[in-house]
C-alpha cells in the first residue's frame, strides 16, 4: 500500500496544467541521458532521439519529460552529461524557451527534486567557444508530477514517472544510487552487465508496478501516464487507462506518447531501410490514435475522490 498512499500525495500536490483538443504534447521517459561513455545506454539512440525532438517542435508539441531523463545515478558530474550531448539539450533549450516544456525528476535524476541543484546545473551552462556560462534553462522548476486538466470536459491525466512507493527507487534512493556508481557501474563499464535489480530489468518487478498503478486507476478512475518500467503500454478503450511511454534505451529505438487534437497515440521511432538500401529514421504509430475521451470518467467518481483526498 505504499505506493498506493504515495501516488495520492503526489496527486494532491502535482502542478496543474491547462489543455484542450487543439492541444499538442509528447512524453518522453527514461531518456537517462549519460556522459557518452561506454556505459551510457542513450547514445546509441541520441541521432534517433533528436531527430524525434525537430519533428515535435517543428509540429507545435509541448515536450513533457517524465523522469529520469538524465542518469545521474552513474554520473556524478551533470556538465558532462550536458557536454557529452549538447546537440540534444540545444533542441531542448528551443522547446523551453519556446513555453513548450515541462520536466518531471525520476528515481534515477532525484537530484532534481533540489531547487539549489537545479539551479546550480540547469540554469545555466559552461560554453566552450566563448569560455563563459551562459543561459540553459533559466529559472526552471523541475515537478514530480503534473495533472493535464480538459478546459471543456474537465477530463484529467496523471502524469508521474512511476517510482513512487518503490523502497529502493524511492525512499531509499541515494543509497542505490551510491552502489550503482560504485559497483554496477564499474560492472556495466568493464564486464557489460546490466543492473538487474530495477523494474526495467525484473519482469517479476515489472509487473508488480504496474499491478498496483492499475490499482490505483481502478479506485480513483484517472487516466495516469508514467514511465519508469520501460515497457510501453497503451490500453484499448474499456482497459484500465494505464499508459506507459517506454524508454529511449532500447537497442532498436525509442518510444513515446503523443497526444494531439484530443486523441494519444504509442509511437516508435526507429532506423530503417528503403528498397535501395538508403537508410532514414522512421515515425510508427503502434497503438492508436485513441480519443481521451474513450478514459474519461464520470463527473461522480471523481467527486467521490476529491472527497477521499
Amino acid at each position: 500500500m505504499r505506493t498506493y498512499h504515495r501516488l495520492d500525495t503526489v496527486f494532491r500536490n502535482a502542478l496543474p496544467v491547462p489543455f484542450d483538443d487543439g492541444s499538442r504534447f509528447v512524453f518522453f521517459s527514461d531518456v537517462h541521458r549519460g556522459d557518452d561513455s561506454v556505459s551510457d545506454e542513450f547514445g546509441r539512440n541520441r541521432h534517433i532521439y533528436d531527430h524525434a525532438l525537430d519533428y515535435y517542435f517543428d509540429n507545435g508539441y509541448t515536450y513533457i519529460e517524465v523522469g529520469d531523463g538524465d542518469e545521474l545515478w552513474e554520473n556524478s558530474h551533470y556538465q558532462y552529461i550536458r557536454m557529452a550531448h549538447a546537440s540534444t539539450f540545444a533542441r531542448l533549450q528551443k522547446f523551453y524557451n519556446a513555453g513548450r516544456m515541462y520536466m518531471l525528476f525520476g528515481n534515477h535524476n532525484m537530484q532534481l527534486r533540489n531547487d539549489a541543484y537545479v539551479r546550480n546545473n540547469l540554469y545555466q551552462t559552461y560554453d566552450d567557444f566563448t569560455d563563459q556560462q551562459v543561459d540553459l534553462f533559466p529559472g526552471i522548476t523541475v515537478h514530480e508530477a503534473l495533472i493535464l486538466k480538459h478546459r471543456e470536459t474537465n477530463q484529467e491525466i496523471f502524469v508521474v514517472h512511476g517510482h513512487q512507493g518503490d523502497l529502493a527507487n524511492d525512499q531509499l534512493w541515494r543509497l542505490s544510487c551510491l552502489f550503482m556508481r560504485s559497483f554496477w557501474r564499474f560492472m556495466h563499464y568493464v564486464l557489460g552487465i546490466r543492473y538487474a535489480a530495477s523494474p526495467a530489468r525484473n519482469r517479476l518487478k515489472r509487473h508488480k508496478v504496474e499491478r498496483t498503478y492499475n490499482k490505483w486507476i481502478d479506485t480513483h478512475k484517472i487516466m495516469l501516464i508514467c514511465g519508469h518500467t520501460h515497457r510501453p503500454k497503451m490500453p484499448m478503450k474499456g482497459e484500465l487507462p494505464y499508459f506507459n511511454t517506454g524508454c529511449c534505451m532500447h537497442p532498436r529505438g525509442i518510444s513515446c506518447m503523443e497526444l494531439s487534437d484530443g486523441k494519444i497515440s504509442l509511437v516508435t521511432w526507429r532506423v530503417s531501410t528503403h528498397a535501395d538500401g538508403l537508410m532514414y529514421i522512421r515515425r510508427q504509430v503502434v497503438r492508436g490514435p485513441l480519443p481521451i475521451s474513450d478514459f474519461h470518467s464520470s463527473q461522480e467518481n471523481r467527486e467521490g475522490l476529491t472527497e477521499e483526498l
